[in-house]
């Protein structure tokens, strides 16, 4: 391992350092001192090199494929660590997207999760053993990891055999077994954090079992978020039942204490407002210094958002909180191909219009930008979105300084 030699160099820069002090204690005039200073220096890169080549040599020995991949990762680790305190909330595949993005800027990220599903796996096990619903914060998780893709591939997979497992996803699954041996949702998440290593926390938006509740134009209601989106009926308001669910304490003090906190991507209706909807959530929000972004849907949604434009998106929210929510709203202005545009036309979905000047009458600031992936469907692009969160920050701390 060539320990020795990494030893006796580390031990003479120690004697080094020792001496120099010893110097310029005693001695009197500036050229000794100086002469000792240097050696006091010297001492001291000798004994950071071989304190240094100490630390690699115990690495290569116990991961020798992998030891500069480990040095990297410290120091990424190191990087991150220093980040901004980004706060994502929402649901669905949107805001696993965002967060996989965000990963590579910094770890000081919590993600603020809807509870309100109740279709596919989450809601029958949500019905069967009465847990909240694992889905959006598995993706999230996995959205967020640092472990290798065999495991990410093992907490997305999907059980396509059988007659109980048909459908049920693993990391559901897994999820829900892990709350029932902590006794705790909660517990259970953050012990699923600790498997996936990663980057940052993911907490639910609030603990009570909660169900969503959409009141039409033509006054009838649903009640569900797998059934709202199947009536034909637009949206004329949204509740939730129990109306007094409460945010959780992580997800409060997440928001007391981000630099940025970012609404969206996904579902208007049934990912971003039930969280929008718990009672303090909106007022902690409004009372955070933090700056507001709100990242609207690249396309229209049947049954939620039919024939809405970028305005729209931004006077639902305003309507179901108030004022001070929204101070930035990143928009597309990425082409999406004629092709993809045809087969959207056939689910009634079409491109959300950018109206700039009725946003910025409703109280913030279009940020224009072409963020969209586009290969068999149009999806928010990762990257391109948490560059433009990061580049925002900092432009407008630049601008405050």
């Amino acid at each position: 391992m060539f320990i020795k030699r990494w030893i006796f160099l580390s031990t003479l820069g120690i004697i080094l350092v020792a001496m120099g002090f010893a110097m310029v204690i005693s001695e009197r005039t500036p050229r000794n001192k100086t002469f000792a200073a240097i050696i006091v220096l010297a001492g001291g890169l000798i004994v950071i090199t071989g304190v240094s080549r100490i630390i690699k040599s115990f690495v290569t020995v116990v991961l020798p494929e992998k030891s500069d991949e480990l040095i990297d990762r410290v120091y990424q680790k190191r990087i991150l660590e220093k980040g901004p305190r980004i706060v994502a909330i929402g649901g669905g595949t949107g805001l696993s997207t965002l967060l996989h993005g965000l990963k590579e800027y910094t770890s000081n990220i919590t993600a603020i999760v809807t509870v309100a599903d109740d279709g596919g796996s989450s809601g029958r096990l949500r019905e069967e053993f009465n847990v909240l619903p694992p889905g959006d914060i598995r993706n999230c998780l996995v959205a967020l990891a640092d472990t290798g893709p065999l495991m990410e591939e093992l907490f997305q997979f999907r059980f396509n055999d059988g007659t109980n497992l048909k459908g049920h996803n693993f990391g559901n699954l897994f999820i829900t077994a892990m709350s029932k041996v902590t006794g705790d949702f909660e517990k259970a998440v953050k012990a699923s954090s600790k498997v996936l290593a990663i980057r940052g926390s993911v907490v639910p938006a609030t603990l009570t079992k909660v169900a969503l509740k959409a009141l039409h134009e033509d006054g009838t209601e649903t009640i569900g978020e797998s059934k709202i989106p199947q009536k034909k009926s637009p949206i004329k308001k949204m509740y939730i039942n129990p109306a007094d669910s409460k945010p959780t304490v992580e997800a409060l003090e997440a928001i007391k204490k981000a630099h940025v906190i970012v609404l969206g991507p996904g579902s208007l209706y049934t990912s971003v407002m039930p969280n929008l909807l718990i009672k303090g959530m909106y007022e902690a929000i409004k009372k955070s210094k933090a700056i507001k972004v709100y990242i609207c849907n690249v396309m229209t949604q049947a049954g939620e958002t039919d024939g809405y434009k970028v305005s729209d998106h931004v006077q639902a929210i305003l309507e179901h909180t108030g004022a001070d929510i929204i101070n930035y709203c990143v928009v597309n202005i990425g082409r999406v191909p004629a092709k993809i545009l045809e087969k959207y036309k056939e689910e009634s979905a079409s491109p959300v219009l950018v109206d700039e000047e009725k946003v910025k009458q409703l109280g913030c600031v279009a940020v224009e930008a072409d963020i969209i992936n586009v290969k068999n469907f149009v999806r928010h692009d990762s990257q391109k979105l948490a560059k433009i969160i990061i580049d925002l920050l900092s432009a407008i701390k630049k601008h405050t300084l």
